[in-house]
């Protein structure tokens, strides 16, 4: 499996991927996921996969040389709109190619890419492109795409990015959700390929493996444990007896009548008015 998370902003693009892959516990393998399409002073582009890592190197390799239906290729596109759509006839291409003989041996056609970038002359923009080739792109309500394991490192992402954070901010917020999937999820691992992108340099100006011996990685996943512990250390236990402000009660399976004792519903009562006496 992998984990990979793009994020547009005002100020750029942030883009991080790990670089696990595996069949099982006993088969792991490091395959790199983030590809950057670079012409610099024209156009940066970078395309993340999960899935099947097949089906992911067909689609790149393809890529490279392919020309869509319009007569464009990627680094021929006027703009990130026609590159992506480029790329979903890649990944149709493939699909064309491959996907009836993978079915032959129980394996779905399965691909998620993140791809995004600027070319000369228009803004940033981020896409997310799906097995059958369409896609959708990022605004400003969603500013950012995840595939693979994405669940462990969503809450970060959602209570801290928005358009207007900076590029370093949403570097560590992207590093942050990371560390937590890292933690939850044995099918991610390192290394890292983290690319930070700043609006108009059409080139790549930040990029950084990381593994685990990169010091400021080390830094987040140990203060950001040891702060997760002290916030949740520092919020009250819960007050029961402000809690408890009817009368509710938990849905009960009715006791058999072998088995159930003639007062039962009396001792039921006497341990929950002790359990009450007990809070206040």
């Amino acid at each position: 499996m992998t984990y990979c998370v793009g994020m547009r902003l005002d100020a750029g693009l942030v883009f991080l991927a790990d670089s696990r892959t595996n069949a099982g516990v006993d088969q792991v393998g490091t395959f790199r996921k983030l590809n950057v399409f670079e012409n610099p002073g024209d156009r940066m582009m970078v395309m993340m996969t999960a899935g099947n890592l097949s089906i992911s190197q067909s689609i790149r390799q393809l890529l490279n040389d392919f020309v869509g239906a319009s007569g464009y290729t990627i680094w021929t596109a006027p703009n990130m709109h026609e590159a992506v759509r480029i790329m979903g006839e890649a990944v149709r291409a493939v699909h064309e190619r491959e996907a009836a003989a993978l079915q032959q041996f129980g394996i779905d056609f399965n691909v998620a890419i993140i791809f995004g970038g600027q070319i000369r002359g228009e803004r940033c923009r981020l896409f997310q492109v799906y097995s059958a080739g369409n896609f959708i792109e990022s605004h400003d309500e969603n500013t950012y795409f995840q595939i693979g394991e994405s669940k462990y490192g969503k809450p970060i992402i959602d209570r801290v990015v928005t358009p207007a954070s900076s590029l370093d901010e949403a570097a560590k917020c992207a590093l942050i959700s990371m560390d937590s999937t890292l933690k939850s999820n044995i099918s991610v691992g390192l290394p890292l390929d983290l690319l930070v992108y700043e609006t108009g340099t059409l080139a790549v100006t930040r990029f950084v493996k990381i593994d685990e011996k990169n010091e400021y990685f080390r830094m987040i996943r140990s203060t950001w444990g040891q702060q997760l512990r002290s916030i949740f250390e520092g919020i009250e236990a819960p007050r029961w007896e402000t809690m408890q402000t009817n009368a509710a009660q938990p849905v009960r399976a009715a006791l058999p009548e072998t088995i159930a004792p003639a007062g039962a519903p009396a001792v039921l009562q006497t341990v929950q008015q002790q359990f009450s006496n007990k809070q206040q």
